[in-house]
C-alpha cells in the first residue's frame, strides 16, 4: 500500500461534487488525503465533503467558480489557511456549452471553452507550484479527454480545449521537473457521468457504442479515479508530462 499512501496530503480536486472528480475526491481520502471539495454550488460540495467524512476520511468543501481567477485564488488561500500547503491539484472542472460545427460558432463561445478548460488550469497550477516547490514534491492531474487526441464535428472547440490541456501538462512538467513537481493529463472515454448521458441513458445508443470497445463496456467513475491516485502518489513518481487514455481501447479499435 505504501504505493498508494496519501496520508497527511493536502489534495484540491476542482468539479469534485459529482462524477470523475467525486470518485477522485472519495479514493484520495481513502488512501489518507485530505481533500477540498469544489464546485460552483455549495450545497453539493458539503454533501460530498460530510459523506467522505461519515466514513472516516478528511474533507471540507469550498465552493469556487472556475471561470473566475480571484475565486480560484480563494479557494487556495482557503485551502492552505484550513488545511496546510497544498500537495496535490487535481484539475478536472471544465464545460462544453456548445453541440454543433465549429464554422458559425460564436467569439464567446470559443472564448469560455478555453477560459474554463485550459485557462483556469493555468491559473490554479500557478498557484499551488509554491507550495509545491518548498516541499520539493508535488503531482498536479488535469482531466484531459479522448477528444484531444481525435477530430470532432460536433464538440470541436472542446476537443481543441483538451489538446492544449496535454501541451500544458508537458510544458509544466519541463518546467517544474527540477523542483520534482509531476503533471500529467489522464484522457478518459465514455465514462458513465452526467457529460455522457446521452449515451449511457439510451440503451440503443449504449450497446451501439459498447459493442464497438475492446473491453465491450463503458467505464466508470472509479476506472478513472484509480489512475489519478496512482500519479498522486509513489507509485507515480517517475511519470511526468504525460497523457494516459483510460477509454477501454476506443481509440485504438
Amino acid at each position: 500500500m505504501r504505493l498508494f499512501d496519501l496520508t497527511g496530503k493536502v489534495a484540491i480536486i476542482t468539479g469534485s461534487s459529482r462524477g470523475i472528480g467525486r470518485a477522485i475526491a472519495e479514493n484520495m481520502a481513502a488512501c489518507g488525503a485530505k481533500v477540498v471539495i469544489s464546485s460552483r454550488k455549495a450545497e453539493p460540495c458539503e454533501a460530498v465533503a460530510a459523506s467522505i467524512r461519515a466514513s472516516g476520511g478528511q474533507a471540507i468543501a469550498i465552493p469556487a467558480n472556475i471561470s473566475d481567477k480571484a475565486q480560484m485564488e480563494q479557494l487556495v488561500a482557503q485551502t492552505r489557511s484550513q488545511l496546510g500547503p497544498i500537495d496535490i491539484l487535481v484539475c478536472n472542472a471544465a464545460s462544453n456549452p456548445y453541440y454543433g460545427p465549429s464554422t458559425g460558432m460564436g467569439d464567446e463561445v470559443f472564448e469560455k471553452i478555453m477560459r474554463n478548460n485550459v485557462l483556469s488550469n493555468h491559473w490554479l497550477c500557478q498557484m499551488v507550484r509554491p507550495d509545491m516547490a518548498a516541499k520539493k514534491n508535488g503531482a498536479i492531474i488535469i482531466i484531459s479527454s479522448i477528444g484531444g487526441l481525435q477530430g470532432s464535428s460536433t464538440i470541436g472547440m472542446y476537443c481543441v480545449s483538451k489538446a492544449a490541456d496535454m501541451q500544458v501538462a508537458r510544458n509544466l512538467a519541463v518546467e517544474w521537473g527540477p523542483d520534482n513537481i509531476r503533471v500529467n493529463c489522464i484522457a478518459p472515454g465514455v465514462i458513465q457521468t452526467d457529460f455522457a448521458k446521452a449515451i449511457h441513458e439510451d440503451q440503443r445508443v449504449l450497446d451501439v457504442v459498447e459493442s464497438q470497445l475492446p473491453l465491450r463496456r463503458i467505464g466508470q467513475p472509479d476506472d478513472i479515479a484509480g489512475i489519478a491516485v496512482m500519479l498522486a502518489g509513489a507509485a507515480g513518481n517517475y511519470i511526468t508530462g504525460q497523457t494516459i487514455v483510460a477509454d477501454g481501447g476506443m481509440v485504438i479499435r
